[in-house]
């Protein structure tokens, strides 16, 4: 039977567990945040390994549960981490996938489109795509997918920094109202509330993404302008 350990069961983390649930599949949780600790009873056993924790947090659960890994395990980290974390995490766990998430997993779960690279991303593809994930895999190299995600980032977050502030100019001319309905003609009202209120929600977490964006894009020789000035209109929802 296949066992699941789902590390990190915030918002995604919870989702994709439950979701797995659902399918049939044994699955044990782990939060470092709710419980600090070692994570060795959730990995111990386990097929699969899924981090979900924050980018920032994913080096330590990583070496957390290595010693307890079973033999031939696969290591999933579907944190929107900098390439050169993923690819040194691949090097840190013996069976790895870089895993990127192209959606809002609160919303779609399972079902949410996923591009894979490194080693095991052929293996994840045939494990996860007949419980629902559609998954893309792009190269046998970690970090590949990691890239994909930052690159659709800067557009995606830099879209939300956009309608932030401008509706926040509306709103202190008295027009949000006005703003809110133009915008919903564009791209929907239910992508415009997306977008507002998931910067809002994961503003902190959206932060470590765009510096790991404003990095991938100075490291290919391009000005991260717009991911530089999201990323400061992130933090500030942060503070």
């Amino acid at each position: 039977m296949t066992r699941i350990a789902v590390l990190g069961l915030g918002e995604a983390g919870g989702r994709i567990a439950a979701d797995l649930a659902a399918a049939g599949i044994e699955v044990r949780g782990y939060d470092p945040v709710l419980a600090p600790g070692d994570p060795a009873a959730a990995v111990a056993d386990a097929t699969v390994v899924v981090s979900l924790t924050t980018a920032a947090a994913a080096r330590a659960a990583a070496a957390a549960a290595l010693p307890a890994l079973a033999p031939g395990a696969l290591y999933a980290d579907l944190n929107a981490a900098a390439p050169a974390l993923k690819r040194e995490l691949a090097a840190l766990v013996p069976s790895f996938v870089d895993v990127a998430l192209l959606g809002p997993v609160p919303v779609s779960g399972l079902a949410t489109p996923a591009v894979a690279s490194g080693p095991g991303a052929k293996r994840f593809a045939a494990l996860f795509e007949p419980l629902g994930m559609p998954v893309d895999v792009v190269s046998d190299r970690a970090g590949d997918a990691a890239a994909l995600k930052l690159l659709r980032s800067v557009f995606m977050k830099g879209l939300a920094a956009s309608a932030l502030e401008s509706l926040a100019a509306a709103e202190a001319a008295g027009r949000r109202e006005w703003l809110e309905a133009q915008l919903g003609d564009v791209i929907t009202p239910a992508l415009l509330r997306r977008l507002v209120e998931g910067s809002r929600r994961h503003a902190a977490r959206r932060v470590d993404e765009m510096d790991a964006a404003c990095e991938l894009l100075a490291s290919l020789g391009v000005e991260p302008r717009i991911a530089a000035a999201t990323r400061a209109i992130l933090a500030e929802l942060g503070e």
